[in-house]
């Protein structure tokens, strides 16, 4: 019985991330309507580092662990999953919908498996091609592309744009975790979070300082403080933790497929607010997740 529970473990826990994640994007629709995005990602990540750091404090995760070298590329690799990545989502879903950013993460594994052609010049197979083909006519309906409907914003598509390439600086911070074996899936978790907060911090202050962003009021940040309780303790500590956990028990191939959850509860919380996405919205979503799906067991397959 002990075997089963670890051997569902990973499961349940991407499961409890993506899930977490898909409430984000109804939650951050709100705060980057209060505060500008790289902000909230800023704010977002110092506050996540500064509840990870007992951590570090704790003599459990030493600096010993890491090589010589390491620390500028688990830097780098946590500015692209944690400020690349979240920034370019966030300003996207200024001018688009929470579904919407909902479904552009759940791409995800087509993409990668794009990048993976692109890195390593082996062209995908014909039911790749299909998958692919799929997904990328299901983000176009979702977008609005195809006679977009009233419901739809009108630059919704703009904004999934930009959601899109802010998903390769994920792709790129999830697949690197496996260059580091060393680091269990915390260490890395709060490595990669620690070493990134200062950069986000910074390019905060001097964006404000420069005039390219406003800076948030005293009134703005008590306004979101509830706001980023649930941002930062469930969609950005919990979900790491346990997003990073089950990546490195299944493997990214297999891990990032779970991503599938992320519509999924995006749309339930629009429907539970009373908002029913449009037909051609549906048909979209409908799309995305069945693409995946054959994705996912497509990827099962060959292991």
């Amino acid at each position: 019985m002990h075997r089963r529970y670890s051997v569902l473990l990973p499961y349940l826990a991407l499961l409890l991330a993506t899930a977490s994640w898909g409430g984000l994007f109804h939650v951050g629709k709100y705060v980057v309507s209060v505060i500008n995005p790289v902000w909230f990602t800023s704010l977002r990540y110092v506050a996540a580092a500064s509840l990870l750091l007992p951590l570090l404090v704790s003599g459990r995760m030493s600096a010993v662990h890491l090589r010589e070298g390491v620390w500028l590329r688990l830097s780098g690799l946590g500015f692209l999953g944690y400020g690349f990545f979240p920034i370019l989502v966030f300003y996207g879903l200024k001018y688009s919908l929470p579904t919407h950013g909902a479904v552009i993460m759940a791409t995800m594994p087509v993409t990668t498996l794009l990048v993976d052609w692109a890195k390593s010049r082996r062209r995908p197979t014909a039911n790749a091609w299909l998958v692919v083909g799929c997904a990328v006519l299901g983000v176009t309906l979702v977008a609005g592309l195809w006679g977009a409907p009233t419901s739809i914003p009108r630059f919704a598509w703009l904004g999934d744009l930009v959601a899109w390439v802010g998903t390769l600086g994920w792709i790129a911070y999830t697949h690197d975790a496996a260059r580091f074996r060393d680091l269990s899936y915390t260490q890395y978790t709060v490595w990669t979070t620690v070493l990134a907060a200062p950069w986000l911090l910074l390019i905060a202050v001097l964006a404000s300082w420069g005039g390219c962003i406003a800076w948030p009021s005293e009134a703005q940040l008590v306004e979101i403080v509830p706001a980023m309780t649930y941002v930062v303790v469930a969609a950005t500590v919990g979900a790491a933790l346990t997003y990073n956990f089950g990546i490195r028990q299944l493997g990214p191939a297999r891990g990032i497929v779970f991503v599938n959850a992320i519509p999924i509860t995006a749309v339930l919380i629009s429907l539970a607010l009373g908002q029913m996405p449009s037909a051609q919205e549906w048909a979209g979503i409908v799309l995305v997740i069945a693409a995946l799906l054959v994705h996912a067991l497509f990827v099962a397959g060959k292991h």
